[in-house]
């Protein structure tokens, strides 16, 4: 109908001024007709030749935008039609005998069942670039990206993020010392922005299992390299950086030699003190990258000792990726490197224009393009700023070394409590009261394990994720939070002003939720801050808190009162929960009972309850390395020194 109008007012109005009035111009005025018109100038005639003219300007007004219109939408058809994928000749084979097997057998009537719910994304990250021309879905038919602030990683990519993220909370856990009168908590600060809200993004998506490594984003790369022009240059070359040192934790898969000057104009004034505590090759000229990529080229002091790049991994999927710029030397030395790295099957990719080779255009969202083959499909690789790489780099670098004591600190005081056993820290929770409440109607929100909120012993199903993150946020903080600390909490990385809507949903929601059951007013909302309502609601840490009081405060049965402490404590906060922000508080509560642990098994004067204490401590964090060492000292005390060493 828009198409018929269109056409209808662009061939009406002409058809129907030719048919009444005729043509608009019959020639040039005479000089007797311009005498007669500038002495009479308002005659019927002249009034119809005016209005007719300024119909005909009209009518050109419209065909011009309309045409204007047309060419616009050609031009962004145009520009789709480059950037769709073709099948290659493999999947063209695949799809035709995939036909050609459904219409050669018969019809029959299958009965699927419907797709489970998929968990609501909590996550900062849209799982697609909403400026990408297309929807880009793995096999599983999941988004392969994560947008963050700063960048988009590609799905694989991401899930190493992740990993490399737990991986440093496991370290923290292994590294970290009991010790209940000084416990060091400075290591629990959370991982930067970047990471979390990665994190987040993923925290309630299913996990693809892991990639071999063969299929990178370098497989994307022409063989032997590719010079990179555009505005999107420097983000993916910090994308490549990132991608290539996680892609080298996984064996036989690839190793990186990067020049100091193209590190420094990547990462900037962190190029320095990062790139000693990443696992990758620093050469200062073109010449030392291409002695490495000899056979018997030298080891750096980047590598390890007596270990060529080549030689860190090796397999039949090992590649070598070499990360320069343009102006890291002459266009001969950038050729002889690229014959080097022909030779010995390494990735050479040059920030700039490469003098050698093909080069391909770089758009801000990560694309590339071949200006050779613009109907080839465009891979997309991982694009970062400044602020995202380091972020990301600084969970993979090795752990920086922690600063050293000097002797004039002063000394931390002891936690109140008993003089027997001092007082584990607590979050940040003052001594809870005991609920009293009629028996008709009982909420216990249970957080140790895993988040469940019960009303009469019944468990009540939450359906949105950030809505149970709210509840179990302000379980941990019973003080109570404001709004931006929430959506700080729960949406990293979004600004604030888009997520005061979301925020609310999941309240309403909640309170929605809790009402079909019960009445009773759960959060309590006053000067901007959420606070659970202690006199309605039970929860399960705060009971850990006031066992932990009891127990401090107790003169006598001392051991029996700390056991109902490790009672009370039946697995780590929300532990099937993969939310960022748990990370420290998880920690931070997990080092409290393992402090326990600590101290009642060195006060405690039989050898065989105190290996019980550690081993109880072992239990609770199996990954922590001074509990393993108390426990086999305890255990060769006791005359067990191969189980010792077996532990």
């Amino acid at each position: 109908m828009s198409l018929l109008f269109v056409l209808a007012f662009l061939v009406g109005p002409p058809v129907v001024l030719l048919t009444v009035i005729g043509p608009p111009l019959r020639g040039w005025p005479t000089t007797d007709q311009l005498r007669a018109w500038l002495q009479q100038p308002l005659t019927e005639e002249t009034l119809t030749a005016g209005l007719a003219i300024g119909a005909w300007l009209i009518w050109l007004l419209v065909a011009y935008t309309v045409a204007v219109r047309i060419i616009v939408r050609l031009r962004a058809t145009t520009a789709w039609l480059r950037r769709v994928p073709l099948p290659t000749p493999l999947q063209a084979t695949a799809s035709g005998m995939a036909g050609a097997a459904v219409f050669g057998v018969a019809t029959n009537t299958v009965t699927t069942p419907p797709e489970p719910p998929q968990p609501v994304l909590t996550g900062t990250a849209t799982l697609h670039d909403e400026t990408a021309p297309d929807d880009h879905r793995d096999q599983a038919g999941r988004e392969d990206g994560v947008t963050v602030a700063g960048g988009w990683l590609p799905r694989d990519v991401a899930e190493q993020v992740t990993a490399a993220a737990a991986l440093v909370w496991l370290r923290r856990r292994r590294d970290y010392q009991p010790h209940p009168t000084h416990p060091d908590d400075t290591d629990l600060t959370p991982l930067p922005p970047t990471v979390t809200a990665v994190q987040a993004a993923l925290a309630d998506t299913p996990s693809a299992p892991p990639s071999d490594g063969s299929t990178t984003p370098f497989a994307a790369l022409p063989v032997g390299g590719v010079g990179l022009t555009g505005p999107g240059t420097l983000p993916i070359g910090r994308g490549l950086l990132v991608t290539a040192i996680l892609a080298g934790q996984r064996p036989s898969s690839t190793s990186l030699i990067v020049t100091k000057a193209t590190l420094a104009l990547l990462l900037g004034p962190a190029a320095e003190t990062l790139g000693r505590r990443l696992p990758l090759t620093i050469v200062d000229t073109i010449d030392e990258a291409a002695q490495l990529l000899q056979p018997d080229g030298p080891a750096t002091e980047e590598s390890s000792p007596g270990q060529r790049p080549d030689e860190l991994s090796s397999g039949p999927n090992h590649r070598t990726i070499v990360l320069l710029n343009e102006h890291d030397g002459d266009e001969e030395q950038l050729t002889q490197l690229a014959a080097t790295g022909t030779a010995t099957a390494a990735l050479l990719v040059v920030l700039g224009k490469r003098p050698d080779g093909p080069n391909w255009h770089a758009n801000s969202t990560g694309h590339l393009h071949d200006p050779h083959h613009p109907i080839m499909p465009s891979p997309r690789l991982c694009v970062l700023d400044q602020t995202a790489a380091t972020d990301l780099l600084s969970v993979i670098a090795r752990p920086a070394p922690p600063p050293p004591h000097t002797a004039t600190e002063p000394p931390l005081h002891p936690y109140p409590g008993s003089p027997d056993v001092p007082l584990p820290r607590q979050v940040d929770r003052p001594r809870p009261q005991r609920l009293h409440r009629t028996p008709q109607q009982q909420l216990h929100l249970r957080i140790l394990g895993d988040p469940q909120l019960l009303i009469d012993d019944e468990p009540l199903a939450i359906r949105r994720s950030a809505s149970l993150q709210v509840l179990v946020f302000l379980a941990i903080h019973s003080n109570g939070a404001n709004t931006a600390q929430l959506t700080d909490a729960i949406w990293p990385g979004l600004p604030r002003r888009s997520l005061t809507g979301r925020l609310y949903t999941a309240l309403s929601d909640l309170r929605s939720t809790i009402r079909t059951a019960s009445d009773l007013p759960v959060i309590d909302h006053a000067d901007d801050r959420y606070r659970l309502s202690p006199k309605h609601i039970d929860v399960d840490l705060w009971n850990l808190h006031a066992t932990i009081h009891q127990a401090a405060a107790a003169l006598t049965h001392t051991a029996a009162a700390w056991q109902t402490v490790l009672d009370a404590y039946p697995a780590d906060l929300a532990t099937t929960r993969t939310w960022p922000w748990l990370d420290p508080h998880r920690e931070a509560t997990r080092r409290r009972i393992i402090d326990l642990c600590a101290a009642l098994a060195a006060k405690e004067p039989d050898p065989h309850r105190s290996l019980q204490l550690l081993q109880d401590g072992i239990s609770i964090d199996p990954h922590n390395a001074d509990l393993h060492g108390l426990a086999s000292g305890a255990l060769t005390a006791l005359g067990h020194p191969q189980t010792a060493a077996e532990l």
